[in-house]
C-alpha cells in the first residue's frame, strides 16, 4: 500500500475551513485534479480523479469529528483510504493535513508504475489541490461558509474552467440553481462590486497611509530643526561664558580689607567652615566684658564701675572671671568683739 501526505497553513479559523471542506461537490470548482464528486448522502460519495487517467471510487466518510477530522474509505473502484485533520494554530490560522493512503490499481504492474513516478505525480496532484484548497478559503469573505462566496471559484486551472469535468457533472451543473446563467452573472456583478470596493478601500487606505507619512516627515524635520536651535543656543551661551570668564580674569581684583584676609577667609558666605558670619564683625563681641560668654552679650551691668551693693555678696571668683580686679572687703560687724581677740 502506497502512503502520500500534504500540509498547508490557511489564514482562517477552523470552523471555517473545516465547514468549506465538506461542501465536496464543489471541488472541481476550485481543483484541478478532481474531475467529479457527486454526494449521494451524508456518508457516501462518488469521485473521479485524474492522474495520467480518469480513476474512480465510491466512498464512504468515517471517524469524523466535527472541526478536527474528516476520514474516509473505498467501498468500490480503487482501494483508497484516508484522514483529514484540521489543527487550530491560533484564532485566525488553522493547519491543514492529508494523509492518503491507496494501493495502485493493475496490481504488479499498478506498483511497478507507482514506484517509477506515479506516486511522486499523486503527491504533486496533492499538493497542487490542497494549495488551491487554501486560495479558495482565503479569499471567501470572513465567516462564510460557503464556497460560492470565493472569489477564488472557476479560476483558469479549475477543472470547470479547463474543461475537464465528467459530463455526468457539467450534467449536475445545469440543475444546481446556483450553477445557473442567472446565478452566475449575478456572482460576477456581485465579485466586480466588492473587487471595486477593496479596491477603493486598498486606495483609501494607501492615501492615508502617505499622509501618516508625509506628517510623520513633517514633525521629524521641525523637531531636528528644534535641537538644531537648542545646539546653536547652548553654543552661543557657551561662548558668551567663556567671554566672561576670559573677561574676568583679565580685570584686576580689589582685595577686601575683611573678606579677603587670612583670618576671615570669606567667611561672610553661607556653608564656611566657620558656619557663622564672623567675617563681618569682631570675632568675640563684648569679649572685654565676659571672656566665658564671648558670643554672648551680657544682659546689664558695666565690669569697668564699682560694684554695687548687690554685687558685692558675689564670689569672688565671679569678679576674677569678668577681669575685674578684687576689692578690699568692708570689715566684719563687731569685728574687736570677735572670739580669736577674746581668747
Amino acid at each position: 500500500m502506497a502512503e502520500q501526505y500534504a500540509s498547508v497553513t490557511i489564514d482562517a479559523p477552523v470552523h471555517q475551513v473545516y465547514s468549506l471542506f465538506t461542501h465536496f461537490r464543489d471541488f472541481p470548482t476550485f481543483m484541478y485534479f478532481v474531475k467529479e464528486v457527486t454526494v449521494s448522502d451524508e456518508q457516501r460519495t462518488h469521485w473521479v480523479v485524474h492522474v495520467l487517467r480518469d480513476y474512480e471510487w465510491d466512498a464512504v466518510n468515517e471517524d469524523c469529528i466535527p472541526d478536527q477530522q474528516i476520514g474516509w474509505r473505498s467501498t468500490r473502484g480503487v482501494f483508497t483510504r484516508g484522514k483529514v485533520k484540521f489543527r487550530s494554530i491560533d484564532p485566525q490560522r488553522t493547519m491543514v493535513d492529508v494523509y492518503l493512503h491507496y494501493i495502485p490499481p493493475f496490481g504488479p504492474l499498478g506498483r511497478l508504475a507507482d514506484m517509477l513516478g506515479i506516486g511522486g505525480r499523486i503527491e504533486a496532484m496533492l499538493k497542487e489541490d490542497l494549495a488551491h484548497f487554501a486560495r479558495m478559503v482565503q479569499q471567501t469573505p470572513p465567516e462564510s461558509l460557503e464556497p460560492m462566496a470565493s472569489h477564488y471559484l472557476f479560476h483558469p486551472r479549475s477543472a470547470v474552467t479547463s474543461k475537464t469535468i465528467t459530463q455526468q457533472y457539467a450534467k449536475a451543473m445545469l440543475q444546481d440553481p446556483r450553477m445557473s446563467a442567472d446565478a452566475l452573472a449575478e456572482r460576477r456583478v456581485s465579485i466586480e462590486r466588492e473587487q471595486a470596493q477593496q479596491r477603493t478601500r486598498e486606495q483609501e487606505h494607501a492615501l492615508a497611509e502617505q499622509e501618516r507619512r508625509e506628517r510623520e516627515r513633517q514633525a521629524m524635520r521641525q523637531h531636528q530643526e528644534i535641537l538644531a536651535q537648542e545646539a546653536l543656543k547652548r553654543l552661543q551661551e557657551q561662548k558668551e561664558l567663556e567671554e566672561e570668564q576670559a573677561r574676568r580674569a583679565q580685570e584686576r581684583r580689589v582685595w577686601h580689607p575683611v573678606y579677603d584676609t587670612l583670618g576671615g577667609r570669606d567667611a561672610s558666605r553661607d556653608r564656611t567652615a566657620f558656619g557663622d558670619r564672623d567675617g563681618i564683625r569682631p570675632r568675640h563681641p563684648e569679649y572685654e566684658r565676659s571672656p566665658m560668654s564671648a558670643r554672648y552679650p551680657l544682659q546689664g551691668g558695666n565690669p569697668t564701675q564699682p560694684l554695687t551693693e548687690e554685687e558685692t555678696d558675689t564670689s569672688p571668683w565671679f569678679h576674677s572671671i569678668r577681669g575685674t580686679p578684687m576689692l578690699s572687703l568692708p570689715p566684719l560687724p563687731n569685728a574687736e568683739h570677735s572670739p580669736v581677740e577674746q581668747e
